[in-house]
């Protein structure tokens, strides 16, 4: 079926043109702003994919395979992996950047992969396959369009989990709702660690958690600091080999323990004194 366009009725200013749509009169500003001869098109941000990684060999050419042409520099940070991890990566994808992290946990690996990232704009994700790269074009649009974090979300229109046991899910809806609580938010989610930022807010989210509890210091910064959060829907997949190293009890027990103390007006963390 073919459908015509719409034709405008004529006005008093503007009499029909023969095809019945209203001549332009000479005053009218021209339909689109000329350009000048020195206008250019802003350039695209640089993006860096910041990926932690322990004994995630299995896993790890799925994800490479996934990520998206936007990408423009990928780092994967092993947590000191006994199998093939690094030469998996290092095959699958030889530009790619293997850092290993100073300490142990997830949190120290996203904030040694932060520091060494190149890009305006980086994003983090698991490589156990549960997270999609083909997502992150989502997560940039929203970027692109004013916002300075963007997260993950299993629980809006679109997202969902494959994954998620009924302890986790009670658990994750636990904390938000001290996180919404405390921070007069409206978040879906918070233990998901599909995450996008501006880089040179990273002195703002302030990060030192050490374990997974890193993903909620990083919302909660985040909203103290003000930054125009996004949530966007994601589709958390079943990991695709090999065990998680998430503990569900203990590093919950972590995340409440970070969002009590990072509460507003909780005592202000105070710097740890080198040694001498």
């Amino acid at each position: 079926m073919t459908t015509r366009p719409t034709r405008l009725p004529a006005t008093a200013d503007a009499p029909p043109s023969p095809d019945g749509h209203p001549l332009r009169r000479s005053t009218d500003p021209a339909p689109h702003p000329l350009r000048r001869a020195g206008d250019r098109t802003p350039p695209p941000c640089t993006v860096s994919l910041v990926v932690p990684a322990r004994n995630e060999a299995r896993n790890i050419p799925w994800v490479f395979e996934q990520i998206p042409d936007c990408v423009d520099e990928v780092l994967l940070i092993d947590g000191d992996s006994s199998d093939a991890t690094v030469r998996m990566a290092a095959e699958c994808m030889p530009g790619v950047r293997l850092l290993p992290q100073s300490g142990p946990g997830k949190g120290n690996a996203l904030r040694t992969g932060f520091l060494a990232a190149r890009g305006e704009y980086v994003v983090m994700m698991d490589a156990d396959g549960s997270m999609s790269p083909a997502e992150i074009p989502h997560f940039l649009h929203f970027l692109q369009h004013g916002y300075d974090f963007v997260k993950g979300s299993r629980f809006v229109a679109g997202g969902g989990s494959l994954d998620l046991t009924r302890v986790r899910r009670l658990g994750n809806r636990a904390l938000l709702a001290v996180v919404n609580r405390l921070y007069g938010a409206s978040l879906t989610d918070l233990c998901y660690g599909f995450c996008a930022f501006r880089r040179p807010f990273l002195d703002q989210l302030d990060l030192h958690a050490v374990g997974f509890e890193i993903e909620a210091e990083m919302i909660v910064h985040a909203l103290r600091s003000g930054l125009r959060i996004a949530e966007v829907p994601s589709l958390e997949l079943p990991r695709r080999s090999g065990s998680s190293n998430l503990h569900a009890v203990s590093d919950g027990t972590r995340i409440l323990r970070t969002l009590l103390s990072e509460r507003p007006g909780a005592h202000p963390r105070v710097p740890a004194r080198s040694a001498p």
